[in-house]
């Protein structure tokens, strides 16, 4: 018997870029599924994307990009990244796969975009060179879409600016907050990847975007006792029973990408909003509950009602983070898709 199972909903994912592309107003969507699809797959999520309207796909390495070609012969691929040497640069080449410029260098025979540095501070040009043949697009990277709008849009006319000169190639700098929230940022093309999985870029709820969860977990109670007062569960005896209380044991851990942060989270225990208590192991966590359950009671670590921005704000992170970690091995979880 698995520990637990992933299932991750195709449908949802396609309804997500719908929404997506009506946010766009007549922009292209470019599905970003770097990080094997944001931990959901990420030939299934590029496929699925692609089959809702999505007119491209973007990845951060040059490997990522060669995995997604085998699968997609024709589709336009962007890595995001930098190539790391010539030789990804002549893989990239050889794929027909597209690359982020973010220094004066640019390779030859390759379609290219580059890349400015508006305001994010990392990877980017601070002026734009005369872009010779091989360039295909100009792109930025906003920093704040998702919390200052205002420092987002002096990034926006700060790109203008760069490139309002050579408004004929394609232009793109909205990620899934701007996608949803500045409509003057959508130009030619946007780049979204957490929305795509119905994520909230704002981490917060994502129905209030119209935003469906695509990825579902699911476990069981393998053990169910009840501590007396002063006895304790877990390492470090971080939760002590103050009461007689139940508790119920879940095989999961922080080995299967449930962090050893999201102590004090809630989750879902035969239907029943429960927080988890005391340390999170590697392979287990204890979970507190109202009353005694049956041993193979069904746990909900992810989905129906169980949002990854709730244990995002747990764990003082992000909701990209939560997924992300969340580990499919065979020997640990099944992973299921389905097209709800």
């Amino acid at each position: 018997m698995h520990r637990s199972e992933l299932t991750v909903d195709l449908g949802a994912l396609r309804r997500n870029v719908r929404t997506l592309l009506r946010a766009a107003g007549g922009a292209d969507v470019w599905a970003v599924v770097k990080a094997n699809g944001y931990g959901h797959g990420m030939v299934d999520a590029a496929g699925a994307a692609l089959g809702a309207g999505a007119t491209g796909l973007c990845v951060a390495t040059v490997p990522e990009g060669l995995a997604l070609r085998d699968e997609f012969r024709m589709e336009r691929i962007l890595v995001l990244g930098p190539a790391s040497s010539s030789r990804e640069i002549a893989h990239a080449r050889d794929a027909a796969l597209e690359l982020a410029i973010a220094h004066d260098e640019i390779p030859d025979g390759v379609r290219v975009h580059l890349k400015l540095d508006t305001g994010m501070g990392r990877y980017g040009l601070s002026e734009l060179p005369g872009p010779p043949a091989e360039v295909v697009g100009l792109m930025t990277h906003l920093a704040t879409a998702d919390s200052d709008p205002e420092f987002a849009r002096a990034q926006l006319e700060r790109f203008r600016e760069l490139t309002e000169a050579h408004a004929h190639l394609t232009r793109h700098a909205a990620n899934s907050a701007a996608t949803l929230r500045l409509p003057e940022s959508h130009l030619n093309a946007v780049r979204c990847g957490c929305a795509i999985y119905g994520l909230s870029p704002f981490n917060g709820d994502p129905g209030d975007d119209g935003l469906e969860p695509v990825l579902s977990w699911h476990s069981f109670l393998a053990q169910v006792k009840q501590l007396q007062p002063g006895q304790s569960t877990g390492y470090g005896r971080r939760f002590v029973a103050d009461e007689p209380t139940w508790i119920g044991i879940v095989p999961v851990g922080y080995g299967d990408g449930f962090s050893r942060d999201l102590t004090g989270t809630e989750i879902r225990v035969g239907g029943e909003v429960c927080p988890v208590v005391g340390t999170i192991s590697m392979d287990s966590f204890a979970v507190r509950l109202d009353r005694g359950l049956p041993v193979g009671a069904p746990v909900v670590l992810l989905g129906h009602g169980v949002l990854a921005e709730a244990h995002a704000r747990v764990a003082g992170t992000i909701n990209y983070e939560i997924v992300c970690d969340v580990v499919s091995t065979p020997l640990r979880a099944r992973r299921t898709v389905v097209d709800g």
